[in-house]
């Protein structure tokens, strides 16, 4: 469908998250922006500076269930009726390494029931659509294969008991290859690596933030596995570039890799955000969580010669935003923490 008005509507489910709420902000340079999530993995904090904004709106809801656009007022001022949606970005999926057991449910729904409900809404408006995938499509990396590219095919146990997110990301790829297929619409596929910055969840098991409190604490840094833990990394602001690339690439570009090309050992990060912070804290090692598994690194030839994007921001630059952002907001990060 066309813009008829000046300026395209889009649509960001899991808008409120970490990834979601930077890419909510980025759009609205160019666009109207409907922020959907439902706070069961996000927090109100990460949009309240956007409300004030008119060209943006936040509808709770669980993408889970479908979603009827029509029914919610505020959304008139969008004329949603008239000029429907231009594009949606799928991101809502439950991430948490510490409370992955609990939230199996929500990881199977949000790869399953969610896409197609964020996919129809896709057909009903001819909107481009972009799901959020994730590098645990391509297996654990091992010591002969940690670069992956597009075309790789991964292994992964779909039996296993982390399989509602790894093979709940294989299925969500397939559902939007095969929307494409049988109903013509642009749908394209992001494969997004680990990504940090501003705005990630703390005492969830995402290491950097949870790294950087207990840095600013004088307590004990927690790694997960052993020295050996290693991860490619890649600041939230060239994410977000990768993804509002893709999605005006076009049609054909259907599939890419977006994070960081270089592996880190996450020990060797730890020591930076001590020494970054003037801490006097100490590296510690306990046993590894089920949803942190070695994971390798992106090929992003595809992604320089498709949409000419490659990562910008470099590790120390920014570990300090983040450093930055974790001291300026701790207080609140702390309170959400002990009230989920």
């Amino acid at each position: 469908m066309d813009t008829i008005f000046e300026k395209k509507n889009v649509l960001v489910t899991g808008g409120a998250g970490f990834i979601g709420s930077h890419l909510c902000e980025r759009l609205l340079k160019e666009a109207k922006v409907i922020c959907i999530d439902d706070f069961s993995n996000s927090s109100p904090q990460n949009i309240n500076h956007l409300l004030q904004y008119p060209d943006f709106e936040f509808i709770k809801h669980d993408i889970n269930q479908p979603l009827d656009l029509d029914k919610f007022d505020e959304l008139k001022k969008f004329k949603v009726k008239f000029q429907g949606i231009q594009e949606i970005y799928h991101l809502a999926c439950p991430t948490s390494p510490k409370n992955f057991e609990n939230l199996k449910m929500q990881s199977l729904l949000a790869n399953s029931a969610a896409v197609i409900n964020t996919l129809n809404l896709a057909v009903q408006y001819k909107a481009k659509h972009v799901f959020a995938s994730s590098s645990v499509v391509y297996g654990d990396a091992t010591d002969q294969k940690n670069i992956f590219k597009e075309t790789d095919l991964g292994i992964v146990n779909q039996l296993s008991p982390r399989a509602c997110y790894d093979e709940g990301k294989r299925f969500a790829e397939t559902c939007a290859e095969t929307y494409r297929q049988v109903y013509g619409i642009d749908s394209k596929i992001a494969r997004v690596f680990k990504t940090y910055g501003p705005r990630m969840r703390i005492f969830e098991g995402h290491l950097i933030p949870d790294f950087i409190i207990n840095a600013l604490e004088s307590k004990d840094l927690v790694l997960y596995g052993d020295e050996t833990f290693s991860a490619a990394l890649c600041y939230v602001s060239d994410v977000i570039d990768g993804l509002v690339r893709f999605m005006s690439a076009d049609p054909e570009v259907r599939l890419v890799n977006l994070g960081g090309d270089r592996i880190y050992k996450m020990s060797d990060i730890a020591e930076m955000i001590i020494k970054m912070t003037n801490s006097s804290s100490k590296l510690t090692y306990e046993e590894p969580l089920l949803f942190l598994t070695r994971k390798g690194a992106p090929d992003l030839a595809y992604a320089k010669d498709a949409l000419g994007w490659f990562p910008l921001v470099n590790l120390e630059n920014g570990l300090e935003k983040t450093i930055d952002y974790v001291i300026a907001n701790k207080e609140a990060l702390l309170f959400d923490s002990k009230n989920r």
